[in-house]
């Protein structure tokens, strides 16, 4: 009997301190802020928003996300609703846009101004006023996506019909026909200076200056062959190396199609991972809150378990000790 009082007693003990500490909680986290409440309607998607979610004016926080639905107006909208503190400096020009943080997959609404004043949507069904949402760079950059690759894949196609057999062949010719060129040109020069040497020589022994001169223009033409036949045997061995396999027309072939796997890969693997890692999140917060509940409505449970405890004196169904008979 005494220890059952003894239980009781730290029962209601317990209760009452849980009541009180619950009750602190509750008057230290009160918000008296005061706050004006917006809605957003966007036709994009909105993975990793949730509410409560912080509510952000140029990165300092303003406001929370308190309901996310539909619009009934817009099919295939979503529609956001945000209670912003009053103080913040909303304007004409400010508009909201979707905000990611890290790698963990969370959203959040990022307020902030454009250069010159937007004109926003019509208020909706709930009269409340609405501000302009745009996309955010994430989902420009998956709107983006295809359009990149298909453009990578039309310069790769554009390459190779550049560097096709046929324009091969044509290059191969012209740089023939260059060192075809300069191959006359040498000729033309050593005939000149055969010419000079056998049948100028008496006029230029009176003339020695001009000779001089005429020799040295000459050799400047010898050397301008010899050296465009030089160029013309390294352009044939450069364009050799660029049709080589595995040469920088093969790598630029394969880096682009590694450029295409690794956005494929972001589309089907990350973004799956990342809408994952936020349902997680969501439910461990849930499964949290139902645990915090059962303890507020049974806080007994600390003490006895989850299991009905015996009623104690004065409490219904209590069934007093049967005294035992004396020995005989």
């Amino acid at each position: 009997m005494e220890n059952k009082s003894h239980a009781l007693a730290a029962g209601i003990f317990v209760v009452v301190v849980a009541a009180l500490l619950a009750g602190l909680g509750l008057w230290l986290t009160r918000d008296r802020t005061d706050y004006t409440l917006y809605e957003l309607s966007s036709k994009d998607s909105v993975s990793g928003l949730q509410p409560e979610a912080a509510v952000r004016y140029k990165g300092v926080a303003v406001g929370k996300v308190t309901r996310i639905g539909f619009d009934p107006k817009m099919a295939g909208n979503v529609l956001i609703r945000i209670a912003v503190n009053e103080s913040a400096p909303i304007s004409p020009t400010t508009f909201a846009q979707l905000g990611y943080q890290g790698v963990t997959g969370l959203a959040h609404i990022q307020l902030d101004d454009a250069d010159a004043p937007i004109q926003p949507p019509p208020p909706g069904d709930s009269g409340l006023p609405r501000l302009t949402l745009k996309s955010s760079s994430f989902s420009q950059i998956a709107e983006q996506g295809p359009a990149i690759l298909a453009q990578v894949q039309e310069a790769t196609e554009r390459i190779n019909k550049l560097l096709g057999d046929e324009n091969q062949a044509r290059l191969a010719l012209t740089l023939d026909n260059l060192a075809k060129a300069a191959g006359s040109a040498n000729t033309l020069v050593q005939r000149i200076d055969n010419t000079v040497a056998t049948k100028l020589d008496p006029a230029l022994a009176t003339v020695p200056a001009v000779a001089q001169d005429a020799r040295a223009t000459l050799q400047s033409l010898r050397t301008a062959g010899d050296n465009a036949a030089a160029a013309a045997g390294e352009v044939r061995s450069a364009v050799a190396k660029l049709s080589v396999e595995g040469g920088p027309i093969d790598k630029i072939a394969d880096s682009s199609q590694s450029l295409s796997d690794a956005a494929d890969r972001f589309g089907r693997v990350s973004l799956p991972r990342l809408n994952n890692a936020a349902d997680e999140a969501a439910r461990a917060a849930r499964r949290l809150g139902r645990t915090a509940s059962g303890i507020s409505d049974n806080p007994q449970s600390l003490i006895y378990g989850n299991g009905s405890a015996s009623a104690g004196p004065g409490e219904p169904g209590f069934v007093p000790p049967t005294r035992l008979a004396p020995a005989p």
